[in-house]
């Protein structure tokens, strides 16, 4: 039990942002970071669902990382053809209000997302992605999951060519 306590309190005081996750990225500990952010209810609701589905399977892991947004897939937003359309006017004001309540990338908890085929999909985040690009700012932080080794190096070896070239 008092093991129990101390989970709950170190996620309770869990930086959400992407320094912190930089830092824990750093120590080889991101995949640790975001199980503990998906718990935390810090993002605007806990997902223990999520983590539990991620602890499924062997995840490969990235990141923080920051990408253009051009670059990453959303799932939730109001274009035909998302993957979970909603009402324009709810998306605008929810993404609204977080927009007025940003105050730097840095300041914001990474996007989680999958390498799909070669796309980023966002997976958690797409309010945050939707806030961030109302805002005008061009990118952001993400960490990425990999549901192979293969499409692990794959990704990197891209990545690296880019930033090399």
């Amino acid at each position: 039990m008092a093991n129990e306590l101390n989970i709950e309190e170190e996620i309770r005081l869990l930086e959400l942002d992407t320094l912190s996750a930089q830092k824990w990225g750093g120590e080889g500990k991101i995949e640790e970071w975001v199980h503990k952010y998906l718990l935390s209810g810090k993002g605007g609701k806990s997902n223990p669902e999520f983590s539990e589905g991620l602890k499924r399977e062997k995840r490969w892991w990235n990141g923080p990382i920051e990408f253009n947004l051009a670059d990453l897939s959303p799932a939730v937003g109001t274009e035909a053809g998302m993957e979970f359309v909603v009402d324009k006017d709810k998306w605008l004001a929810r993404i609204s209000k977080l927009a007025n309540s940003f105050s730097s990338p840095l300041s914001l908890p990474p996007l989680i997302v999958e390498y799909r085929d070669g796309e980023l999909s966002v997976r958690d985040g797409n309010t945050r992605y939707g806030a961030i690009n109302l805002l005008g700012w061009t990118s952001c932080w993400v960490i990425i999951w990999y549901n192979s080794e293969s499409d692990y190096y794959l990704h990197n070896k891209t990545l690296f060519r880019q930033k090399v070239g």
